[in-house]
């Protein structure tokens, strides 16, 4: 069943993107211990990151992109999501930022991503392009060895069946499982969305939106969003128009998602759009670049808007990626290089076997401390703001002496006020104490995340940063992205099947709503409502139409 009811809040109950500027992991991590090389394999030290609503997969590529500024190491990337859609767009979203560039070219890459990531409609072919994707994710999620041979990058071991079995029908859901245009009718979906949650004010939509960009969004640092852009996403769900916008017209499946909802005083599932209406795509890498001139301004108004910026900082990305094995072919490392057809070097794409990607199960961030084959492991722990209320001592026994802790904060929410952002700040604060971390020495001030260090029997090194920190100097690297969680969502677990239970259902104790009414209390029209279960988006049993 799909409907166009949603939640009642602008923010969703479901991340699709990033509202934040992506960040370089290796900038956040401790220095590497140069005495830690002899327990590693082949003597190259591991980056160890636990990820707790990344999302979008936006610092897995940010870091992979930079790797080349930094002395060699392995990353092990653990991101531990609320549903297995956002699973599922991690891995969709990787399968294309490595995709043969005999297949597709840089610029194609770049714009396909852009639409399959940020807007609502698709041309026919990106969309095409998503459905042999999808088709070929599911049907290798069900068999490990040819999975492990194709993507070698990819770990789905941590997850359960029951799973492993959801993420598949996510995939035949994207591949066209349900044909026809009313299996997922994202324009009607959008529109209701905006009704419900403007009510009164969707005939005044338009100054709506103005007054939420000019008045918050600006003021809190991303003014290089440009008014009609931002007005065309808040109407259509469109926020990267790259060619003619009659070509825009297919249903983006990769937006949806399930829940459980009450009909007729039962449970049915339901499938519908359940994300961010108010904020849009344009955070994540849109409001800061590498390149100081894109952010410049004529008449105080950025010559730039965001999505050219974004459009920019998607295809450097992919183009360092693609050239990650060129410094260190310069130093005579064989196998970095091939040549092409006039036997010049040509950059080789990322060695599969210097990063991995495990997905843990969903819920299990208040049960890793018990195994101990996570019990201090990581160096770095990041978090999204809808994730903070899983910090815990627990949680913080499996970050190594020493470790970091990056917690997205609420900057870009925009429905909560200055003073919801500050008790936001001072409560991640408390959460991160109670864990056993300390504010981070030196780290610089930020409105967009807080820094920590876990508290053991020394303080965080401080060494040269020529020396063993794994830091490269100042004139190679340039000031990383800063990057940082999605939004707020509901934390659920998918339910086995697709069938509603006969019983009743407890609601989620970790819904963004509940978080957001535990840290900073809403008040009046801004509280936001609970949210029900998540369910996978496919289902085995017929489910009736409203």
């Amino acid at each position: 069943m799909t409907t166009p009811a949603g939640s009642g809040t602008g923010f969703g109950s479901v991340s699709w993107w990033g509202l934040s500027p992506a960040v370089d992991l290796q900038a956040e991590s401790p220095p590497v211990d140069p005495d830690s090389q002899a327990d590693t394999e082949h003597g190259t030290p591991e980056l160890n990151v636990l990820l707790l609503g990344s999302v979008d997969g936006r610092h897995l590529l940010r870091t992979l992109a930079r790797a080349a500024l930094w002395p060699r190491r392995r990353f092990r990337f653990y991101v531990l999501e609320n549903n297995m859609e956002a699973v599922a767009r991690h891995v969709l979203i990787f399968s294309l930022a490595l995709e043969d560039p005999e297949k597709m070219g840089l610029q194609e890459r770049s714009e396909t991503f852009l639409e399959v990531w940020g807007n609502s409609l698709l041309r026919p072919p990106v969309a095409a392009f998503v459905r042999a994707q999808a088709g070929r994710l599911a049907r290798l999620v069900p068999e490990p060895d040819r999975l492990g041979e194709q993507l070698p990058w990819l770990s789905l071991g941590a997850l359960k069946f029951r799973e492993r079995d959801a993420l598949e029908a996510v995939f035949r859901f994207w591949a066209g499982g349900e044909k026809g245009p009313e299996a997922f009718p994202m324009s009607r979906l959008w529109d209701s969305r905006l009704r419900h949650y403007l009510g009164s004010r969707y005939d005044a939509r338009r100054g709506v939106s103005d007054w939420d960009l000019h008045m918050k969004l600006h003021d809190r640092g991303a003014r290089v969003i440009h008014a009609s852009e931002f007005r065309r996403w808040r109407d259509t769900g469109v926020a990267f128009e790259l060619r003619d916008a009659s070509a825009y017209h297919v249903p983006n499946r990769t937006l949806a998602s399930g829940r459980l909802l009450s009909h007729r005083g039962e449970r049915v599932a339901a499938r519908g759009y359940w994300g961010d209406i108010v904020t849009g795509p344009f955070v994540a890498f849109g409001i800061e670049a590498d390149d100081e001139t894109l952010l410049r301004t004529s008449n105080g108004q950025p010559i730039k808007t965001a999505g050219e910026i974004t459009q920019h900082n998607v295809t450097e990305l992919f183009r360092e990626m693609a050239a990650w094995g060129r410094p260190r072919a310069a130093q005579g490392d064989p196998g970095q290089v091939q040549g092409d057809a006039d036997g010049s070097p040509e950059p080789a794409a990322p060695v599969p076997e210097s990063f991995a990607v495990h997905f843990l199960s969903l819920g299990s961030a208040l049960t890793l401390h018990h195994k101990s084959c996570y019990k201090g492991r990581f160096q770095l722990l990041y978090m999204a703001c809808g994730m903070v209320h899983l910090l815990s001592p627990e949680l913080g026994a499996c970050v190594a002496p020493g470790g970091r802790l990056i917690v997205e904060l609420a900057q870009f929410l925009v429905d909560l006020r200055q003073e919801q952002l500050q008790g936001f700040s001072t409560r991640v604060g408390e959460l991160a104490q109670a864990a056993g971390f300390a504010p981070q020495p030196g780290a610089r001030r930020s409105q967009t995340f807080a820094r920590f260090y876990k508290a053991g029997d020394s303080a965080p090194s401080h060494k040269d940063p020529a020396v063993g920190s794994g830091t490269p100097p100042p004139e190679v690297l340039a000031p990383p992205l800063e990057a940082s969680n999605p939004r707020p969502e509901d934390l659920t677990q998918p339910l086995e099947g697709g069938t509603p239970p006969s019983e009743p259902l407890k609601r989620p104790s970790e819904s963004q709503a509940s978080l957001l009414e535990a840290l900073v209390p809403p008040t009046g029209s801004q509280t936001p409502k609970p949210e029900s279960l998540t369910v996978p988006p496919e289902t085995n049993s017929p489910i009736p139409n409203f």
